[in-house]
């Protein structure tokens, strides 16, 4: 007798369409946070002429190609959307804004603990990708790497200095994954 529950899914758990439509939509709508960070962040940092200014710029236009990639595959997947955008626009442009206002660093240590949060949500979704879906599969692989390279361009430009970085990062991380398990589902 062959046990066929092992590959059967759980109670609950997203398989087909419904696994890959909150994938992108849950995709799309961090890569739009991630964006509005990088303007909050960027007009606070513009108007002290922080020597960051193009570091973050930098790490911006990168989040936009991520954001369009996901705005097409909603489109094209014909996926719909988190209704939560509105919150978002506010929030993570607040978000960044406040941290930039609190100095470069904690710009920085806002920038790890969001993609510290996301590589670990982005490894959680390719081990979930089977061979069906390797585009998506790769574009995720590839924009991970690009975060974990903005992790590092924050640890690099000190951000681990931040004042309160434990609870300054703590805070961030929270917010983030909430904002991960609303938009999967709203």
């Amino acid at each position: 007798m062959t046990d066929t529950t092992a590959s059967a899914p759980l109670p609950g758990e997203l398989t087909g369409k419904d696994l890959i439509d909150r994938i992108v939509r849950v995709d799309h709508a961090g890569e739009y946070g991630a964006k509005r960070i990088y303007e909050g962040q960027l007009a606070v940092m513009r108007k002290r002429k922080s020597p960051h200014v193009a570091t973050v710029e930098h790490m911006a236009e990168q989040e936009q190609a991520h954001l369009d990639y996901f705005a097409n595959a909603i489109a094209e997947r014909r996926a719909r959307p988190t209704l939560l955008t509105p919150i978002w626009h506010v929030g993570a442009f607040a978000l960044g804004a406040a941290t930039a206002l609190l100095g470069d660093k904690a710009a920085m240590a806002c920038t790890i603990a969001v993609e510290e949060t996301i590589d670990g949500h982005y490894a959680a979704q390719v081990a979930q990708l089977g061979p069906e879906e390797a585009e998506l599969k790769a574009k995720i692989e590839q924009f991970r790497a690009e975060e974990l390279e903005h992790r590092d361009t924050g640890v690099d430009h000190q951000g681990r200095e931040a004042p309160a970085y434990p609870l300054l990062s703590a805070v961030v991380r929270a917010s983030t994954k909430t904002a991960i398990w609303l938009s999967e589902r709203v």
